[in-house]
């Protein structure tokens, strides 16, 4: 069972930028489509960023053009790059497989932006 870590999160005032990395224990090359996860309190959690093996991007209306999904396979790490945060980007950030499977739900990366 490999298991995710999340790391990187932090304060941060508007405008500012974080990026968040997310370590596996074992290999991610068998994971076709992997994503950024967020959940603000007293919301639902959503996805905002995914990858595939192959490097193609998605990403949601709300953070397009701010923040930038990559993967390193060698290191079996996923990053988040957030720039230009908003207030509202606030949430515990996840990494998962997309969809999100049960078994892979770590602790997640609080990220907190200030205004």
């Amino acid at each position: 069972q490999v298991h995710l870590l999340e790391s990187g999160g932090g304060l941060v005032q508007a405008g500012g930028s974080l990026k968040l990395s997310c370590a596996a224990s074992g290999s991610i090359s068998a994971f076709i489509v992997l994503g950024w996860y967020r959940q603000a309190p007293g919301k639902e959690r959503e996805l905002v960023a995914t990858i595939t093996t192959g490097g193609s991007t998605n990403y949601a209306d709300s953070v397009k053009g701010r923040f930038t999904i990559s993967r390193d396979n060698p290191k079996n790490t996923i990053y988040l790059q957030m720039n230009s945060l908003k207030p509202e980007d606030t949430a515990v950030y996840f990494c998962n497989l997309v969809p999100g499977q049960y078994s892979y739900w770590g602790q997640g990366t609080q990220v907190t932006v200030s205004s």
